[in-house]
């Protein structure tokens, strides 16, 4: 690593975080986009969730290749097909063709999403490597920030369309960057075969993995509460709170924040306490935060301070969660990394879309789908860490 440490740090934290601020960038324009298109609201939603499936899909491609091939090659080929996509959305005419097109961004987002995590786990390991997810979690972070605000923005000056021609200059900017800056950490090996049955039999080698599929449940459950919110957060917090579009924004970023100050927490903590137990802690915290939402629901309680206040706490235990849980499934694994990392980014998209789909399709004009999915998310991480605690003992 004889690039400066802190560029390199930077560039995985952006590879990290094209998917999430193509995810949050569009979301104060859903209203806009349904009402361009003649169409409702749920279905512009599901170009959202049709996004989820490509990050999901995607990355089980390119976890393969990265083992294969080195981290850089299948990296710059998933960041061209990005930057060509976000182009097409631009062009795109109705909802139906927005959905496909959101599809084929995500399949190239992924690209650094995976190539991230296994260029972490080439470079670090056990604590170091959990501060390293707390510094890009940082980054990731900011893009819920920035990326809404970022997004009415635009839409105050300009039209939608204008939210995908920045992600296309984004994209286009973190290819060069990774293209001049950005060394090699894995060669690859070229022994590997990319035959189906040797790809299957690779991921059932990470999958059967005790340690990597309780923490990588954990981790993935965790995140499907946030995917939750962010499906519904729009529809709540302009159409039922009552929000603008600038001031949704606003109120995204004030949630978003909790992520930035428990991450950043979470590398303190880290020098005391055991990756487990700081994970297991914020799991119950979390729970309890999700019980709470659901209590405001039978009170008829659900109001924008509520709301605001309650999704702030959970996205704080959040930020202690993932990056632990993250850690732990991904110790294991040296060598086939690529496919380890894919695999965790595949349940936790695929399980992101499972639930951001339950809010779409639950949508009754209510709070109540995205408040229910969250809480259901919290508990059943929650169950995983009790059968971790339950039948296995290892400390990492």
């Amino acid at each position: 690593m004889k690039t400066n440490k802190r560029l390199i740090l930077l560039i995985l934290g952006l590879l990290s975080a094209v998917g999430p601020f193509s995810i949050d960038m569009y979301l104060p324009a859903f209203d806009t986009i349904a009402k361009g298109f003649g169409t409702d609201i749920e279905k512009v939603q599901l170009s959202l969730t049709s996004f989820f499936i490509g990050i999901a899909v995607g990355q089980m491609i390119y976890g393969p290749l990265l083992d294969k091939y080195g981290r850089k090659k299948p990296l710059l080929v998933g960041l061209t097909i990005y930057a060509a996509a976000s182009l097409l959305c631009v062009m795109t005419r109705n909802v139906e063709s927005l959905i496909l097109i959101r599809f084929i961004q995500a399949l190239g987002s992924c690209a650094g999403m995976v190539a991230s995590r296994a260029m972490v786990q080439d470079y670090y390991a056990g604590k170091e490597a959990a501060r390293v997810f707390s510094l890009l979690m940082l980054i990731i972070a900011i893009s819920p920030i920035l990326a809404p605000s970022v997004g009415a923005f635009l839409l105050e000056q300009f039209d939608w369309h204008y939210i995908f021609i920045v992600l296309f200059i984004i994209g286009l900017i973190i290819l060069l960057s990774s293209i001049f800056f950005l060394p090699e950490s894995f060669q690859g090996n070229r022994t590997l075969s990319l035959a189906p049955r040797s790809i299957i039999s690779k991921y059932f080698e990470v999958f059967t993995n005790s340690t990597f599929l309780l923490y990588c449940l954990i981790a993935s459950f965790a995140s499907s509460g946030l995917y939750a919110y962010l499906a519904g957060s729009s529809y709540v917090l302009q159409e039922i709170c009552g929000l603008t579009q600038k001031e949704y924004g606003l109120a995204f970023a004030f949630v978003a924040s909790a992520l930035i100050l428990s991450t950043q927490l979470n590398r303190l903590v880290l020098k005391r306490w055991s990756m487990q137990s700081i994970c297991m802690i914020a799991n119950i915290c979390q729970v309890g935060v999700g019980m709470l939402m659901v209590a405001t629901l039978w009170l008829n309680m659900v109001n924008l301070q509520s709301i605001l206040g309650l999704a702030f706490c959970y996205l704080f235990c959040q930020g202690f969660i993932f990056p632990n849980a993250s850690a732990m499934a991904m110790f294991p694994f040296k060598t086939n990394a690529g496919s380890a990392s894919a695999l965790l980014g595949f349940l936790q998209m695929g399980l992101g879309a499972i639930s951001s789909a339950a809010v779409s399709l639950l949508h009754n004009q209510s709070a109540q789908p995205m408040l229910y999915v969250m809480c259901i998310a919290a508990a059943l991480s929650l169950a995983f860490h009790l059968i971790r605690k339950t039948f296995y003992s290892e400390s990492i």
